[in-house]
């Protein structure tokens, strides 16, 4: 009788590594086209079939990924930013498509995740979405690290930290979206959002907003940034301050989409005309960013690849690889709110 193909004899076929064969079994976006399809068909051929059951006996796995979200202040009760509910639905669609099912909660259950989730079996990993103050949330994330638990977060790596870490180029975006309106003839850019490592993300963006007023020969104003976080609310109290301030400023760049939001609305009811007098950009580009009045430019972060590689990345840890943190293109959205 032919013995059963394993995952090894389609990896010699193919030329690949079985780590490959089973990413590409997977449909993980991090192999490319090709080799998906190289390796799929030898998998037709050799009739070989993935016995998830036995699997999940001998590796003791649930199957299953936990996904933490963050309880954010919003402007309603769900309590989560709408950032992450487009990537809630990708998140939801790549467990489907690689036979897990997923748990979704919020991360302030206890002060032990691990136990909440991998020791008892819940889950195998943990997907972490947002954070708060990151500086008191980098202690959570390292007892997560010494206890080997298996997770990766959304967001921007830090340096020296020891966690798989899927996040955008909030740099190269924030760069993108200053440069656009600079050339667009605004010349005095006010920043809102936290530019501290309390907020990672936004530190990295408000780095790229300064190194592109400083490449066209522009001034780096610190009166012309003032903290918000990443509700509406927060970004028209900031654009309030600096209209009430009386600095001079023709561009805001809110943080966050829903800075930005928030500081148009403050400006329309101060009398600014939007964008003829102020240029306004954000980052994030959430569903409501096309609809605003005017609508808003920004700086995109693809929801939906993010979701599948935290996913797949998360997978490949729990099976015992090494995947590598990945860092993210933004795509520059240009809409009404600035002009062209």
């Amino acid at each position: 009788m032919m013995s059963k193909a394993t995952s090894f004899d389609i990896a010699y076929r193919a030329g690949v590594s079985q780590s490959t064969v089973s990413r590409a079994l997977r449909n993980s976006p991090l192999v490319n086209e090709e080799t998906r399809q190289k390796v799929q068909a030898i998998a037709r051929e050799l009739n070989y079939k993935v016995d998830k059951h036995a699997s999940s006996l001998r590796t003791q796995q649930s199957n299953t990924i936990a996904l933490l979200l963050f309880e954010d202040p919003t402007n309603d009760d769900s309590l989560i930013n709408p950032f992450f509910l487009s990537m809630l639905g990708s998140i939801t669609r790549a467990c489907a498509q690689k036979g897990y099912d997923l748990l979704v909660s919020f991360q302030q259950l206890s002060d032990d995740w691990h136990a909440d989730y991998e020791d008892s079996k819940k889950a195998d990993g943990l997907i972490l979405l947002g954070y708060g103050d990151f500086m008191d949330y980098e202690e959570k994330l390292n007892q997560l690290s010494e206890q080997n638990t298996h997770f990766v977060r959304w967001g921007a790596k830090v340096d020296n930290e020891r966690v798989l870490s899927v996040g955008c180029d909030n740099v190269h975006g924030g760069y993108q979206v200053t440069e656009h309106v600079i050339k667009q003839g605004k010349k005095m850019f006010a920043f809102l959002g936290d530019a501290s490592t309390h907020s990672p993300e936004f530190l990295n963006r408000y780095h790229g907003y300064c190194q592109a007023l400083t490449d066209n020969k522009l001034t780096v104003e610190s009166k012309r940034q003032i903290d918000a976080i990443s509700v509406e609310d927060s970004g028209y109290d900031a654009a309030c301050q600096l209209i009430n301030s009386g600095v001079d400023f023709d561009a805001i760049f809110g943080a966050s989409d829903l800075i930005a939001i928030g500081a148009m609305r403050a400006l329309q009811e101060h009398g600014y005309k939007i964008p003829e007098q102020v240029a306004v950009v954000g980052f994030d580009d959430i569903a409501i960013s096309s609809f605003t009045i005017p609508s808003l430019t920004t700086a995109k972060q693809d929801t939906k690849l993010a979701g599948e590689l935290l996913v797949d990345n998360l997978i490949a840890l729990i099976n015992g690889e090494s995947p590598e943190d990945v860092l993210m293109p933004t795509t520059l959205i240009v809409r009404k709110s600035c002009g062209s």
